[in-house]
């Protein structure tokens, strides 16, 4: 694997690896893919931080990586973002990644081994990630922290339809009964109560006329995201919901609640990287060559 920082400054490689990457296949599942958004404070010597935002049902990763390139140019990370392609487990399965596992895929490991990857290829700091998703991504998001709370600084997790909450009375993916035995990983509560956890919703997202479509009616976007607020806070953590006004089911609408919090979470870890911000160009404004 070609590493970024080897390749002579003038070589056309580094500006297909920096800013907007292509899509690459990932290394532990090829039908699953991933791109970066590299900011212009990337040198050789960087050791950048990395954010994982995870896409929704609709699967729409360029809006998504568009979406926040200013906070990776504001704050010198490295977005990663995976796509996790509908069909895996036949032509109309949409669902797969949600739960973490489908049809012998941990969708949780081909994330980590991304990770290993993106640390390789741009030195990037991926030991512990800022992790957000929205919708089926908010779903992964708050499954991968039961998981993994030692991979995350924090986690934003956007208007999912269904939640896990850490209940040892129910199976996964209602709760985290067992967890050992599906996944070789006992949830750890008091590990998942040290990482700072943003739910945020549309004030307009109902969302059970969806899922009544689709014949799982249930608990609305926010009765759901106030279920896992309570699981979490009586467990102990620092959680913090946030319903904004006038949105629907929207990742635009309610990202700059997820910037503010992931920007905060950045300074506290200490793992900011130090920006020039007068030598930054409007990298949202100028595409690749």
């Amino acid at each position: 694997m070609i590493r970024v920082a080897d390749l002579p400054a003038t070589h056309p490689g580094r500006r297909l690896l920096t800013k907007r990457s292509p899509f690459f296949v990932a290394p532990r599942d090829p039908r699953c893919s991933y791109s970066v958004y590299v900011p212009t404070s990337w040198t050789p010597d960087s050791e950048l931080p990395v954010l994982v935002a995870v896409h929704g049902t609709g699967r729409s990763v360029g809006e998504l990586r568009e979406g926040f390139i200013p906070f990776a140019e504001e704050h010198g990370v490295i977005v990663v973002v995976p796509l996790f392609p509908v069909g895996l487990n036949g032509p109309d399965d949409v669902d797969n990644y949600k739960t973490i596992d489908s049809g012998g895929v941990r969708f949780d490991l081909v994330v980590l081994d991304i990770l290993e990857e993106v640390r390789h290829r741009w030195h990037a700091r991926t030991d512990r990630v800022l992790l957000c998703g929205h919708s089926g991504g908010g779903q992964f998001a708050n499954r991968f922290l039961y998981l993994h709370p030692d991979r995350v600084i924090a986690v934003a997790v956007g208007a999912p339809g269904s939640v896990t909450v850490l209940d040892e009375a129910l199976d996964w993916p209602e709760g985290i009964a067992d967890t050992e035995r599906r996944f070789g990983i006992p949830v750890d509560p008091a590990a998942v109560a040290r990482i700072p956890v943003l739910l945020v919703v549309g004030a307009e997202d109902d969302g059970r006329a969806d899922l009544a479509a689709m014949g799982r009616a249930g608990r609305s976007r926010p009765e759901e995201l106030s279920r896992l607020r309570e699981s979490l806070a009586q467990h102990g953590s620092p959680v913090r919901m946030v319903v904004v006004p006038g949105v629907g089911h929207s990742a635009p609408g309610t990202r700059a609640p997820v910037v503010e919090f992931l920007t905060t979470q950045l300074a506290e870890a200490g793992v900011a990287p130090s920006v020039d911000q007068e030598s930054l160009v409007s990298a949202s404004e100028m595409p690749n060559a």
